[in-house]
């Protein structure tokens, strides 16, 4: 009766694998993206390499759009980028496999949240990210909290 055995593990095995599906999994891409895509977002938190910088944001509200666009706007002050999420294709579903990846395309401020993000934690109305230097090892912060 060893082949019914080795049958079944076998079987039970296929079907493991194939129930591994990242985007059902609330650490994947695209649950960070449908996150993100809800609603206005601010900045609460930019420290870069020690130093606060939130106020550089103070009254800015961004929108991730589902084309990829980013858009802050004060006023009549607007700065447009792009934004995606990434990840390294690794299957332990965990949220530091993520890059959250920002680019705007300006010589002020908002040229300073240009980077490959990684993510601290991230909720329905706030996401946490953090970027190491590999030039002078400073470590970045921003956060996002929805308006």
């Amino acid at each position: 009766m060893k082949i019914p055995k080795l049958t079944l593990i076998i079987t039970l095995m296929m079907a493991i694998v194939s129930c591994n599906n990242d985007d059902d999994s609330t650490n994947s891409p695209s649950a960070v993206e449908n996150i993100v895509k809800t609603g206005t977002w601010k900045v609460t938190r930019f420290e870069d390499s020690g130093s606060n910088e939130t106020a550089s944001f103070g009254g800015y509200d961004f929108i991730f759009d589902s084309n990829g666009t980013l858009t802050a706007t004060s006023g009549a002050n607007l700065f447009v980028g792009s934004w995606s999420v990434t990840d390294d294709h690794s299957n332990d579903d965990s949220p530091d496999d993520m890059h959250f990846n920002i680019v705007f395309n300006v010589n002020n401020t908002f040229e300073e949240l240009s980077d490959d993000w990684h993510f601290v934690s991230y909720s329905a109305s706030k996401i946490e990210l953090i970027h190491v230097s590999g030039g002078n090892g400073g470590t970045d912060y921003l956060t996002f909290e929805r308006n």
